[in-house]
């Protein structure tokens, strides 16, 4: 008889890499926010102990602040580099709305974290405060620099800060759920469902910022 070759050891689980363990604290906190998640739902999650979870966080805290910076920093930089309404072209909206899009369909859940932490009774934690402060911030600034070829007043500009805020996020927040009361079986985040979100963004932003043709003013 030949000898029974020795069994090979199980392989370990891979340990969840950082990026792994933000993904999931991402969805966690955009479900039931900071103060419904507990650093052992975070470590389960991830099949970790608490005391591993803490090798790559100091805490719960600091978890929550290293999702925002992922999250956020990429969109405050874009908004910063946009040009203001008045000189805004096809082009460079669409490569605009291009890098937004793919960067809210990798992280899914972080418009709902936003839309969570704006609502829950007004009162903003002081690290989604200053992200939300400067996003708005620089918002206003951009629209208001080119409101008058845009056709807007000065007064409308807060407004239409808010109305496109919701136009672009409103999407990755809610497009499961209506999607769903549609009937509808295909994937949200599928290539072709971000390539309509896309061209219905840039459509949408470019009519509502694009320059408009100036009226003329009738004779005396």
């Amino acid at each position: 008889m030949r000898a029974k070759a020795p069994s090979r050891p199980e392989a370990s689980p891979a340990v969840p890499t950082r990026e792994a363990i933000l993904d999931a604290a991402e969805r966690l906190f955009s479900a039931r926010g900071v103060d419904g998640v507990a650093v052992r739902d975070l470590a389960r999650e991830m099949s970790l102990t608490p005391s591993s979870l803490y090798n790559h966080f100091p805490g719960k805290q600091a978890l929550y602040e290293a999702v925002l910076e992922r999250g956020l920093r990429p969109i405050v930089d874009l908004v910063a580099g946009a040009a203001p309404p008045g000189v805004l072209g096809p082009a460079q909206l669409n490569a605009t709305i291009e890098r937004l899009t793919r960067h809210l369909a990798v992280h899914p859940h972080l418009a709902r974290l936003l839309q969570r932490a704006l609502l829950e009774d007004g009162k903003l934690q002081a690290a989604i405060g200053r992200w939300a402060s400067t996003l708005y911030g620089q918002g206003v600034a951009v629209l208001r620099a080119g409101a008058v070829d845009a056709g807007w007043e000065p007064t409308e500009v807060p407004h239409l800060a808010l109305g496109l805020f919701g136009i672009i996020f409103a999407y990755f927040t809610n497009a499961p759920a209506v999607r769903a009361l549609a009937g509808s079986k295909e994937d949200p985040f599928s290539a072709r469902a971000l390539a309509v979100q896309r061209r219905f963004l840039e459509k949408a932003v470019y009519r509502l910022l694009g320059p408009q043709p100036r009226r003329r003013r009738p004779r005396p």
